[in-house]
């Protein structure tokens, strides 16, 4: 289960351009519902939210396709996403390479396969495995790719995810990749979000909705059963169970020849979590700390601390990565090694597993370093991999651990991007710096002229904030540049640099400024950045943001009237905090697929899950700061005549994650109280906005129109 909020959906979005109230008077705890006269838009599907839905939609249309340039900009969006040169991003499972392609013909996608020499060529032979359009179109059903789960060694039985219009909860069902087809009587189970892994070619470990009190209260399974091939599910047998209270549970089998493992586990919330380990007929539960992630590598165990933990007389600080011998490790030894502990400035953004070596991806003042640890006879040695110094690295191992004779046991994929530089795709191999390009994106825009600049802001309480400035060609800092300030400062998601793509053609070569803040609660140093902008401390998430558009103003990059702001999901809390805190430093927001009601968040969908970062607003002394910023709330008391920035609100009706009762009463609200607010719904797309590349470039247009009207020179 994947429980992050938006980020990872939101980055593809972001190279077009894309989970707290000073001064506010604190609010009296009211009923969930008693004070809340839009709870009627909470009805996702309801006939009258629907038609406010449908009316707000067409007088957005109007209003934003007439600007001047809507097309070109659309065109110019989509004519990115469905470039035949971009990178196909390949999964490997034995001896092919998968990939999902989308483009104007196949708008749902094509998976398809090729060979890894194949995949080397300029123009590589691909195979296709599943038509996801023709499927849709002969089923009757509205399919988005959700994933697949495929068994090794063979691979040839694959648990495919379908969504219904790229909602979390998915259909799945069980496909042979030979025969090319659903596999007659195979696993299937109905609409839900579902865990399922793989116990043996008969068998499989799953959770799902299996009817009343299966569910936690975040709507992810609480139950685990054995499933048998053809098996009725009612007859599966319970295996795990968790509370009602916990996020989720879930089922994990490591495969690999001589370290066969299997296990189970509670979130007991977002960032708490209790292993347990299938001994025979019983289970060992796992010693470790509750905030730390526990995985297995063969014969060792890695655990990477979100807390700072005291072991067998040593203090190892929070963000450090340890390694340690697992069967000793089971049995109670605590001799643990640190492959990475945390500076003032570097944090352990990732990490990828060959067969021998642990390949470290290291953000340093939000610049991204490469290392290599390797096993010997004297310990554990540390190598530096040359790599470039500035941009971004991201790194994925191609080792099969089914595979007792791979190949490609050593080798990697190593991308390399940056605002104005295009991904590079390389192949490379532990205990070397030699790498080849495999692929690489054109330039879809001229950087020509262009810079990149990385300043820090001083925020309220003294912290300093990194951000970046991308600067477009000729521009000067005389303050009258259209500037746009992106932020997400939530969930430990770190805003690393990525090639802006459509949005250096739509927004920077058009001469405006585009400006990431790296604030408080994202991660990119470490934990203890992420968690002095959570709960009881988000305000300093939103304090972060308001002095990075202080520091463009004072420094001239921009002014009040030409600074817009935006952001998605947790993003979307944040701006629409941040606009109703400091409206005078805003002219402009966009605010996607957000979450504003903060009275109510917990109760609506997946919200539950989140109040390891939010807090509980059912409990009074937490309610009494989440209620100095949620947005919802503050804007129902918020004096008459105060002005705010014109605001458009993006989301979607298929969002089974944030609710898009969220945007919804936000934006009738708002335009209740006389404020400027347009709003836009995609009937599809799940929690990123739309489901196929043509709505992707129809949500940017709308946005980047907005943008362009309310911050261009006047």
């Amino acid at each position: 289960m994947n429980c992050r909020l938006l980020l990872p959906l939101l980055l593809p979005l972001l190279a077009c351009l894309v989970i707290p109230f000073a001064g506010a008077q604190s609010l009296m705890t009211p009923s969930p519902a008693s004070t809340d006269p839009y709870l009627w838009l909470e009805d996702v599907q309801g006939e009258r939210a629907l038609a406010w839905v449908r009316e707000r939609n067409a007088a957005t249309e109007r209003q934003l396709q007439a600007v001047p340039g809507y097309e070109q900009r659309r065109l110019a969006v989509l004519s990115v996403l469905d470039s035949s040169e971009r990178i196909p991003r390949v999964q490997r499972a034995g001896p092919w390479l998968y990939n999902l392609w989308q483009d104007a013909k196949n708008r749902r996608g094509l998976w398809r396969r090729t060979t890894m020499a194949e995949y080397q060529k300029p123009q590589p032979a691909w195979e296709t495995v599943l038509d996801l359009d023709a499927l849709g179109k002969a089923e009757g059903e509205n399919w988005v790719w959700g994933g697949a789960a495929c068994l090794g060694p063979t691979y040839r039985r694959c648990l495919l995810s379908l969504s219904r219009g790229g909602a979390d909860a998915k259909v799945i069902r069980e496909f042979d990749t030979v025969a090319k087809r659903f596999v007659d009587g195979g696993f299937v189970l109905p609409e839900a979000k579902t865990d399922i892994a793989w116990a043996d070619a008969d068998t499989v470990y799953v959770g799902s909705d299996f009817g009343p009190g299966s569910l936690t209260d975040s709507g992810y399974p609480r139950v685990v059963k054995r499933w048998r091939r053809g098996q009725p599910l009612a007859d599966a047998v319970t295996v795990f169970e968790g509370e009602r209270s916990d996020v989720a549970v879930y089922a994990f089998v490591d495969h690999t020849p001589g370290y066969e493992r299997t296990g189970f586990g509670r979130h007991t919330d977002f960032y708490d979590s209790r292993s347990f380990l299938l001994q025979g007929q019983k289970l060992q539960a796992i010693d470790k700390p509750i905030d730390a992630a526990f995985s297995f590598w063969r014969e060792r165990v890695l655990i990477q601390l979100r807390s700072d933990w005291s072991v067998a007389g040593r203090l190892w600080p929070r963000g450090s990565l340890l390694v340690a011998d697992a069967a000793a490790y089971l049995k109670g030894e605590r001799q643990l090694t640190a492959l990475f502990t945390p500076t003032a400035t570097r944090s352990l953004a990732d990490f990828t597993l060959t067969r021998s070596t642990v390949l470290l991806n290291l953000l340093d003042n939000v610049t991204s370093r490469l290392e290599e640890w390797r096993p010997g006879g004297n310990g554990w040695q540390q190598r530096s991999v040359a790599a470039p110094a500035l941009g971004s690295l991201s790194v994925a191992a191609l080792h099969d651990p089914l595979d007792k004779d791979d190949a490609w046991a050593e080798a990697y994929w190593l991308n390399v991007s940056g605002f104005l530089q295009p991904d590079a795709l390389a192949l490379g191999r532990t205990s070397s710096d030699e790498r080849r390009v495999v692929k690489s994106l054109p330039a879809f825009f001229d950087a020509g002229g262009m810079r990149v600049e990385q300043h820090f802001a001083r925020s309220k309480d003294g912290t300093r904030v990194p951000y970046f400035v991308v600067w477009p060609k000729g521009a000067k800092a005389d303050g009258r540049n259209p500037t746009l300030l992106y932020g997400y400062g939530g969930f430990q998601i770190a805003l690393a640099p990525w090639y802006l793509g459509s949005n250096g053609r739509t927004w920077v070569e058009q001469g405006g400024v585009f400006v990431v803040a790296n604030i408080r609660g994202g991660g990119e140093f470490g934990p203890q950045w992420h968690q002095a902008g959570i709960k009881a401390h988000k305000q300093n998430s939103f304090d972060d943001f308001a002095a990075v558009a202080e520091a463009l103003i004072e420094t001239g990059v921009t002014r009040p009237q030409q600074l817009g702001i935006q952001g998605g999901s947790n993003g979307g809390l944040l701006v629409g905090a941040v606009m109703l805190q400091r409206p005078e430093l805003f002219a402009a927001v966009v605010c996607q697929v957000p979450l504003l009601d903060m009275r109510r968040y917990h109760r609506l969908l997946a919200g539950a899950s989140w109040m390891a970062e939010y807090g509980d607003p059912d409990q009074a002394a937490e309610w009494a700061w989440i209620s100095h910023y949620s947005p919802y709330q503050v804007l129902q008391n918020l004096p008459a005549g105060r002005k705010l920035p014109r605001v458009l609100f993006t989301t979607s009706t298929r969002d089974d994650r944030v609710h898009p009762g969220h945007a919804r009463k936000m934006a009738a609200l708002m335009t209740e109280r006389g404020h400027d607010a347009l709003y836009w719904e995609n009937i599809e797309g799940g929690h990123g906005g739309a489901a196929d590349n043509a709505q992707r470039a129809q949500m940017r247009a709308l946005e980047l129109s907005f943008l362009w009207r309310e911050l261009a020179p006047h």
